[in-house]
């Protein structure tokens, strides 16, 4: 199995293992302790396998949503071991210094508001999807009851990228989750990441699933995992190898 990894940004590096209640759940193998080590310098930015398709997975944008880094850790330890057709890149701790405080913000901002700025890590991610040729961008999060949007959902937009939407409806029809789709990239929020990469030419998504923020909600890392596999699916991997979560 190829697999490399790098670090994208030197300037986000955090102790992961100070989020006590990420810490916890992490599946416990020695590329996680990689991945660990890793953040340290910075964001850890990982490619599995070679050729087409090839896809990014994206999670802690927002340092204080939990299930969906805990997803990005277990898929990328399932995933490195089999023998893939197409290239998958992961960023599991987008800005470890935030994950390592619990935070949604870095440095005082919203990296999920900053993508179309310059300097910014999510406006480096954004660049690295043109540079590496990314053909769809899955970012995941987290959200709380009671808040926007609160509910199990898939955001996407119909133009520029009408692949977004496509993308959307079969995760959502295949995990029970909402889909939300604006007619135009960008209407809804200023700066998030999938609606700049839509904006630029890569159709992308952002899947949510329900869980406090700072915390692990019963169930929720398996609901963000199963979406993870379902974006895979939808992109071209069948990956039978791995036994599949339905909850």
């Amino acid at each position: 199995m190829n697999l490399e990894m790098t670090i994208m940004s030197s300037g986000t590096g955090g102790i992961i293992e100070e989020n006590r209640t990420l810490n916890q759940h992490l599946v416990k193998k020695p590329l996680t302790k990689t991945l660990i080590d890793a953040a340290k310098e910075g964001t850890p930015l990982l490619k599995l396998g070679k050729g087409t398709p090839r896809v990014m997975i994206i999670s802690g944008i927002h340092g204080n949503e939990l299930p969906p880094q805990i997803s990005s850790v277990r898929l990328i330890n399932e995933i490195s071991v089999i023998k893939l057709r197409g290239t998958i890149y992961f960023i599991p701790f987008a800005i470890p210094k935030a994950i390592m405080q619990n935070s949604r913000r870095f440095d005082g901002f919203d990296m999920n508001r900053s993508a179309y700025k310059p300097g910014t890590i999510s406006n480096d991610i954004l660049k690295l999807l043109k540079s590496l040729k990314i053909g769809a961008l899955a970012d995941f999060h987290s959200t709380q009851k009671n808040s926007n949007p609160g509910v199990q959902s898939i955001f996407c937009s119909k133009k520029p990228c009408y692949e977004s939407f496509k993308m959307a409806k079969y995760i959502a029809e295949n995990t029970s989750s909402k889909i939300i789709c604006q007619e135009n990239a960008g209407t809804l929020f200023t700066g998030a990441l999938e609606d700049e990469a839509n904006l630029s030419g890569t159709p992308a998504v952002t899947c949510e699933v329900v869980s406090n923020n700072g915390w692990v909600e019963k169930g929720s890392p398996e609901r963000s995992y199963h979406q993870m596999r379902t974006f895979l699916d939808y992109a071209g991997f069948k990956l039978m190898e791995l036994t599949d979560v339905h909850p």
